[in-house]
């Protein structure tokens, strides 16, 4: 195996407007692949290491998933099952219904949100959350915002289309997360930390507020300015983190090239970690691979650099390889976030590859199939 071309690819982005990054690639049991380039912090020219904290905004999607399916495995939830057995606030929930000239009327759905809809983003709601009732919370929170209070200010949130009728991108994993919540009894970030971080030994990672030494090695969040062509300095936040106490299933974690990468390959190698630890089975891990979306479902899932991948348990499938431009294989999945973090998960060759950036506007429909691509050529050579 010959990784000389995705160094270049990668000294490249890095090169033009990608202040710094880091992948890993780990097949069969071994890492084969690390290269790290560029700058954590522009400003003060720190230099990339490799233990450089993110926030993987919604690289957490897959994350939280697994840990729901833990709850799947154990019988203690079914994805047929109604979201309001555990969540009742959602038994008023109201879908818009357009009217013409920019109104609606608010209407109740055909039927009640599945546990199943959160997983596939099939639930009608969006990310448009920036409503009065959520400032309401923060205020009558002191700021704290605990999972369960903004999920209850979620129900009062009209949803954009009829549950089931479309797929959405939006908070469908926030919820899920509070589901897990419920259902575990215990905080969500807790029961992650338990069932994924603590099996895998993954120390660098959590939901929540970052620890002070999770923080001190947080490589700089930038929001790249495409008319001004310069990097934007952010705050290190996360906009859908709405306070202390809040775990953003969609949005939250904090983590590490490495400790992502550990993650990554359990998932390739039938849930089993580096360490031998086992999080899932493979045929729960299949279940959520195997494309989920209706052809008519499908076709709102329409971001172009998608093209060929369907939708599963909260991960992009790839179905049609030739129609995706892919040179990899049916069933390969994952996701990326915004900020630029990148998952890549192939079963069928025990692989899995995680890329990193820390740079919102991260490019991310010219960077993210073109590593797929490079990754599985040099696996050739």
């Amino acid at each position: 195996m010959d990784f000389t071309r995705l160094d270049a690819f990668l000294d490249r982005l890095t090169s033009w407007r990608v202040p710094g990054n880091d992948c890993i690639v780990i097949k069969d049991g071994a890492v084969i692949y690390r290269h790290i380039s560029g700058y954590a912090d522009l400003e003060a020219m720190r230099e990339m290491k490799g233990d450089e904290t993110y926030n993987m905004w919604s690289c957490s999607k897959p994350v939280t998933c697994a840990a729901a399916l833990t709850l799947l495995e154990k019988g203690d939830i079914l994805l047929e099952d109604d979201i309001t057995d555990y969540l009742p606030e959602f038994a008023d929930i109201k879908v818009k219904r357009n009217l013409g000239d920019g109104k609606y009327e608010l209407v109740a759905p055909s039927r009640m949100i599945k546990i199943r809809d959160l997983f596939t983003m099939t639930s009608g709601y969006s990310y448009d959350v920036d409503k009065q009732v959520m400032v309401d919370v923060k205020k009558n929170t002191n700021g704290k915002c605990p999972t369960r209070e903004i999920l209850k200010a979620f129900a009062q949130i009209p949803l954009e289309a009829d549950v089931g009728e479309r797929w959405f991108y939006g908070i469908s994993h926030d919820i899920l997360a509070g589901l897990v919540e419920v259902v575990a009894g215990e905080r969500f970030r807790d029961y992650v930390k338990r069932v994924i971080f603590d099996p895998l030994d993954m120390k660098d990672s959590m939901y929540g507020e970052p620890t002070v030494e999770i923080a001190s090695r947080m490589a700089r969040q930038y929001n790249y300015d495409d008319i001004g062509d310069r990097h934007i300095p952010s705050d290190n936040k996360v906009g859908f983190v709405f306070g202390s106490e809040y775990d953003s299933g969609g949005a939250g974690l904090i983590s590490t090239v490495e400790d992502c990468g550990k993650f990554v390959y359990a998932m390739a190698n039938g849930g089993v970690g580096l360490n031998g630890n086992r999080i899932l089975s493979r045929r729960t891990i299949d279940l959520m691979r195997t494309p989920a979306l209706t052809p008519e479902q499908r076709k709102t899932m329409n971001w172009y650099w998608q093209r060929g991948y369907n939708y599963g348990l909260g991960v992009r499938t790839m179905a049609e390889p030739t129609l995706g431009g892919s040179n990899g294989p049916k069933g390969e999945f994952g996701w990326a976030g915004a900020a630029g973090a990148y998952m890549m998960i192939d079963p069928d060759n025990n692989l899995g590859v995680f890329y990193a950036e820390h740079m919102l506007n991260s490019q991310e429909d010219y960077i993210v199939n073109r590593i797929r691509n490079i990754v599985y050529s040099c696996l050739d050579d």
